[in-house]
């Protein structure tokens, strides 16, 4: 059976032969990744992206944030600059994305619908927004969506398998914004969007780290196939498997604030196995991946392989 079934299986609760993996390539991967370039939702180190955001870098790690805002104020959203995603030099990058993935898993990059907001129109402004302007909050978030629908067609067409957005929802003990408000604006958004990937025969997958319990059942019922959790404890294992397992698939490494930091590589080993005992599911449902940003998240390379060996152990070697 290929990479791609496998996690098709695992998806689907179709009870495939072994666990699908996205792990540093010495250990086991199904998954390739593909996105436009340029990418209209890339977050630079350093300076302006697309849209105007100027960029700094935080650290010691991969990512920045966002110093200035192209949209302080909404007087000057007709000057904002919204890349064109349907440029054809975005998607030359798709010509030849299928024989390079083989037979695993292609997936696609999407746009953030919520974390885009606020890098165009700061994190602060978009709460307010929420309640003094969400005409203006809306049509923004329905522009993206429309650049997300748009990217689906080109990721149809090279035959993905699948589209990965990524939004932040939690804070450490809950969501970042009421559920209420999350329900009026962005899941129809997500919805129409999801809706679309499985239109075009692709799975869905949503990155969002924090604690999202509140909105978990919304994403289901909408058509998200797949959540990317970096962090689980804040949650905890046990209750994820009880309320949400066997009804989405788990895309997750071990806790990477907690376990993979401050663990024993025995706490490391010992945590897999219990992601595996609460997350899956005996016919699927659960994907172990790394973080790929161990360096910046404080990561020890014998942390990172204790990981990495033990799923292999409990999931079963590829052929």
């Amino acid at each position: 059976m290929t990479p791609k079934e496998i996690v098709k299986r695992t998806i689907r609760f179709e009870s495939p032969p072994r666990l699908a993996y996205e792990l540093p390539p010495e250990y086991a991967n199904d998954f390739h990744w593909v996105g436009p370039d340029p990418y209209p939702d890339h977050r630079p180190l350093r300076g302006k992206d697309e849209w105007g955001a100027l960029w700094q870098n935080i650290g010691n790690s991969n990512h920045g944030e966002v110093k200035k805002y192209p949209l302080e104020d909404w007087k000057d959203f007709d000057n904002l600059k919204i890349p064109d995603i349907n440029d054809p030099q975005r998607w030359m990058v798709l010509d030849n994305a299928r024989a390079a993935a083989g037979d695993k898993f292609l997936i696609g990059f999407g746009m953030s619908i919520y974390e885009r907001v606020h890098f165009i129109r700061g994190l602060e402004n978009t709460w307010i927004d929420i309640k003094r302007n969400p005409d203006q909050l809306i049509q923004l978030v329905e522009i993206l969506t429309e650049m997300n629908l748009a990217a689906i067609e080109h990721y149809a067409g090279a035959n993905c398998d699948g589209l990965f957005l990524l939004d932040d929802w939690g804070l450490q003990d809950r969501l970042i914004i009421s559920p209420e408000s999350f329900r009026k604006i962005w899941k129809p958004a997500y919805a129409k969007i999801f809706q679309a990937a499985h239109q075009a025969d692709m799975h869905t997958f949503l990155h969002s780290c924090g604690n999202i319990i509140d909105i978990m059942d919304d994403l289901i019922e909408i058509g998200l196939d797949v959540i990317q959790m970096d962090q689980q404890q804040n949650m905890g294992l046990e209750l994820l498997g009880a309320r949400f397992g066997g009804r989405i698939t788990f895309f997750n490494p071990v806790d990477i604030q907690t376990v993979m930091v401050d663990g024993s590589l025995e706490d490391i080993r010992n945590y897999c196995h219990e992601m595996k005992h609460h997350l899956s599911r005996d016919n699927g449902g659960f994907v172990p991946r790394w973080y790929s940003d161990p360096k910046g998240a404080g990561h020890r390379d014998e942390a990172v392989q204790a990981m990495c060996e033990e799923f292999i152990n409990i999931g079963g070697k590829p052929d």
